[in-house]
């Protein structure tokens, strides 16, 4: 289903904070972000630790205990998502907003028939036959190009590569038809051949359906080249935000030290350039040179 594009934003996030109690004292994984998405592709950038893949699950309210979330405002279209109970928030979860994890191959139920588990993904949030749910199943295996369907559907985990597992878990995520799409690193597992297959069915899906996408890396090349706008995390604050396009004149010196330290292959060889870190930009994310 193609969705009109309207002006306001599918997903509006401020000052969130994920915290994390220790017995040497509170952890502070994200700090202070804020941000909005429309039916766009938004990245997320920034190095492991940074806090990206938290804010992800955060949205969805799936941060492990004895983790505590909390922002000023968390909302989706008319939602508040920290103020819905549990039931509510059930039904937000992969039917209004879907997340594809890290390795999502091995999200996959290892002794569960691929078709059964892309049916249940259906059927819980539509309430579908069994019937109606191969159907869509087999129709979502085509959309992500998988060539036959058919035999994929009767197939285990086991039985299939990581690129094909892959497209499977976007088609468990994209079945219900969400608005929003939160892919948290789905291609850092493949080869590049691989990963481009991956990024064009992702592209054309979220393109065709007009859906929102965040989309959470390290990959700065691969972030510039895909999404539409990027920010920068660091420390869990977002130190930079800019338009995808505009990345390689980045200011802030910490995207600027990301930006020098990527190989490239129209520079002589060497050894690349070492990010010095600023104990300042964890608690100013202006930083020096920002903007």
């Amino acid at each position: 289903m193609t969705r009109t594009p309207d002006d306001g934003p599918l997903l509006s996030v401020a000052d969130l904070w994920v915290r994390f109690p220790t017995r040497k004292g509170v952890v502070e994984a994200v700090r202070g972000v804020g941000f909005e998405v429309g039916r766009e592709k938004l990245g997320i950038v920034g190095e492991s630790g940074s806090g990206k893949s938290m804010t992800g699950k955060a949205i969805l309210r799936l941060v492990p205990a004895p983790g505590e979330v909390r922002a000023r405002a968390l909302r989706f279209g008319g939602l508040d998502l920290l103020r819905i109970d549990e039931a509510a928030m059930r039904k937000v979860r992969g039917r209004r907003i879907s997340m594809v994890m890290q390795d999502p191959k091995y999200s996959l139920n290892p002794v569960m028939t691929v078709g059964r588990q892309i049916d249940e993904a259906y059927r819980v949030h539509t309430g579908a036959a069994a019937a109606a749910a191969r159907a869509r199943s087999l129709e979502m295996l085509r959309a992500v190009r998988i060539r036959d369907p058919e035999r994929v559907y009767r197939a285990y985990p086991h039985e299939l590569s990581g690129g094909m597992g892959q497209r499977i878990m976007i088609a468990m995520m994209l079945i219900p038809d969400p608005d929003l799409l939160i892919a948290d690193e789905p291609t850092s597992a493949l080869d590049v051949t691989v990963q481009m297959q991956v990024l064009a069915i992702i592209d054309d899906l979220v393109t065709t359906r007009g859906m929102g996408l965040i989309f959470i890396s390290h990959d700065l090349n691969l972030v510039a080249s895909f999404c539409d706008r990027v920010l920068i995390m660091y420390a869990g604050r977002v130190v930079e935000a800019c338009r995808a396009a505009e990345l390689p004149l980045a200011r802030h010196p910490y995207t600027r030290g990301l930006l020098g330290s990527l190989p490239r292959v129209d520079r002589p060889g060497g050894e690349l350039p070492v990010l010095r870190r600023d104990p300042a930009w964890a608690t100013d994310p202006a930083g020096a040179g920002g903007r």
